[in-house]
């Protein structure tokens, strides 16, 4: 069964080099957090990747990440293809001055015309782990519609500085009822406060890495035409079409039904700068712990039948 790994990517600065998160490496052979999410996709089942990024900067991608990830995909199997995010391309007429790109549910439109199979949905430059791919995966083929990874949010945190989180409730089925967007989360030596007040750290938490069908991009778009109708006009310059805002919307009008599929996988993202040290360590250290193999992809299936094969 054909799958696809979507990486929204459209966020990497149209300048390669010193300082683009996204191309920071995490390892001692200089593997980017990109490459891991892949590897851990393909582990997992996923036959297909999408990179969602800018027409801008494709050249300059592809010479530095794409050539490179589709020449160790094709020894797996696993197919490669580009949908292109732009400012224009939407459903009405572009806000004078408006510079700031439309959000993830934009992003993840732009790759409708290509997208044909279930898929996840993740950001370029956040760190999964190998349990949640497996488990939307799983989820996926078995014929499920939606589902969001959810992560502990004491695995989420950063040392140095505040976050934001999407903290989830859930019924007694771990159906997603609402998603509590919280800012200012501080990690403490008992815990994790936001504006003073105590959370539950053992709270599930949205990191944007989402199992979907097809049939969602239907009501992405008509939820695009609605946000273009009703909150551009409102703040023109910076509203954003956001894909768990619109899943929340979804789900108070009870549109829409999202398992939530727990992982105990620590989070690994870059919020700040300082944040690159620990993630460098946390690599090298599942790396000497025989986690990953030194050659990241080499411990895959070379032989693993392409979609069409099923």
């Amino acid at each position: 069964m054909k799958t696809t790994l979507l990486i929204m990517a459209a966020g990497i600065g149209s300048r390669f080099g010193e300082g683009i998160k996204q191309l920071e490496p995490v390892d001692s052979n200089n593997y980017i957090i990109m490459d891991y999410s892949i590897h851990d996709a393909i582990e997992a089942g996923f036959n297909e990747v999408i990179f969602i990024i800018r027409k801008d900067i494709e050249k300059e991608f592809k010479k530095v990440i794409g050539n490179r990830i589709t020449d160790t995909c094709a020894k797996y199997n696993v197919t490669i293809d580009y949908a292109f995010q732009d400012i224009n391309d939407i459903p009405g007429i572009l806000p004078e001055g408006r510079t700031k790109p439309w959000g993830t549910g934009q992003a993840v439109l732009s790759a409708k015309n290509i997208i044909d199979s279930p898929f996840v949905v993740i950001n370029a430059d956040d760190y999964y782990g190998k349990e949640a791919f497996k488990a939307v995966h799983e989820f996926l083929v078995n014929g499920g519609k939606s589902c969001m990874a959810g992560f502990v949010l004491k695995n989420t945190l950063s040392d140095n500085g505040s976050v934001t989180r999407g903290i989830c409730k859930m019924d007694s089925d771990n159906n997603l009822t609402e998603i509590n967007e919280t800012k200012n989360i501080i990690k403490t030596d008992y815990g994790a406060v936001a504006d003073n007040q105590v959370l539950d750290i053992d709270s599930l938490v949205s990191m944007n890495m989402w199992g979907l069908t097809p049939d969602f991009l239907n009501l992405l778009e008509e939820g695009f035409k609605e946000f273009f109708d009703k909150e551009v006009c409102q703040d023109p310059h910076k509203s954003e079409y956001l894909i768990p805002v619109f899943i929340g919307q979804l789900l108070e009008q009870g549109k829409m039904n999202v398992k939530v599929l727990r992982t105990d996988d620590t989070w690994y993202g870059m919020t700040y700068k300082e944040d690159v040290i620990t993630v460098k360590e946390r690599f090298n250290e599942m790396l000497e712990n025989n986690f990953y193999s030194e050659e990241l992809f080499n411990d895959l299936n070379t032989h693993k039948p392409h979609a069409s094969e099923n």
